[in-house]
């Protein structure tokens, strides 16, 4: 199982326990994803770089403006188009495409990476009916097995994970200047 977790991106558990977390919206995730994923540069994507992205697959499912982009990252659309959503994942690095849909229990990239192996999901299935202390046990068992490979933690993302930083909405000429005046006034 090589489930990636991209260095600094947000992801939060659905099994954390407790009520049951507000789902994140597609124009979060899709903001998340664009900030922390890099394109062929090396940068993070920017509406035109993942509309570029999406152009650039071979044998692309749809075509993507950079509008459309802006609108989805935007909220301002949050019904895009199976073919749209397709695009967009296989753009950002093959993002299992539940992970835009809004939902609590599609949150956790991680975990959604972690199910495209089909290993993960027989684990899944053999843990299906047993009892919750038995599936601790597993857990504990697994997680001592990665420390003993030396492989990374997994962290238990709960509903504290981090949120991404909201645009600023830059100020219309009008209010600008507007702003400009008030502050002279205060002088």
């Amino acid at each position: 199982m090589s489930a990636s977790r991209d260095e600094g991106e947000p992801h939060r558990g659905a099994a954390a326990g407790g009520p049951s977390p507000r789902p994140r919206s597609l124009a979060h995730k899709l903001k998340s994803l664009m900030a922390h994923r890099k394109d062929a540069r090396g940068r993070a994507y920017v509406s035109r770089t993942l509309s570029q992205a999406v152009d650039d697959l071979p044998d692309p499912p749809a075509t993507t403006s950079f509008a459309l982009i802006a609108k989805l990252a935007g909220g301002q659309q949050d019904n895009p188009t199976i073919k749209t959503v397709l695009a967009l994942c296989r753009a950002l690095g093959d993002v299992p495409p539940a992970y835009l849909l809004p939902h609590p229990g599609y949150d956790d990239l991680a975990a959604l990476e972690a199910f495209e192996n089909p290993l993960a999901r027989r684990v899944l299935v053999l843990l299906g009916d047993l009892p919750e202390s038995e599936v601790r046990k597993v857990i504990a068992q697994l997680e001592d097995r990665r420390r003993t490979l030396g492989l990374p933690a997994v962290p238990d993302d709960g509903p504290g994970a981090e949120q991404p930083k909201r645009a600023r909405r830059r100020r219309t000429k009008t209010e600008a200047a507007q702003y400009a005046a008030d502050a002279l006034e205060g002088l």
